[in-house]
């Protein structure tokens, strides 16, 4: 499975709390059915651990997810910041999802070169 995060994202003061290995356990669970809510659309809110705090005191991330294939962190914050989004942000994400994840592998490598989506190495056995 390939594991992305958006330019967005990764400027999230959450995502600076977020280690590589914290995405990539996270997919892992969600390739295993562990979510918290699937949103629609190819759209999952997932809770992640941060270092000390746990799930609970931890982050909430929303994830474009396809099993086996690919997930694309597209927002993140923590419980503190807020409690949950609102509906426009849930449809502008569900339209964002339904775009990355129809990428061909060319659009990919474009997103990729430009800086738009960055790609979490997972090495094999992760």
């Amino acid at each position: 499975m390939r594991i992305f995060t958006t330019r967005a994202f990764s400027r999230l003061e959450v995502a600076g709390e977020l280690s590589d290995e914290d995405l990539i356990k996270a997919a892992a669970e969600m390739n295993d059915g562990l979510w918290d809510v699937n949103l629609g659309g190819q759209v999952y809110k997932k809770r992640v651990a941060l270092a000390g705090r746990g799930k609970s005191g931890g982050a909430r991330t929303l994830v474009a997810f396809q099993r086996d294939n690919q997930a694309i962190f597209m927002y993140g914050f923590g419980k503190n910041q807020r409690s949950n989004i609102g509906a426009k942000e849930k449809l502008a994400l569900k339209r964002l999802a339904s775009e990355l994840l129809g990428y061909k592998e060319q659009q990919l490598m474009q997103a990729l070169k430009h800086g738009a989506l960055i790609e979490i190495e997972v090495q094999e056995g992760d």
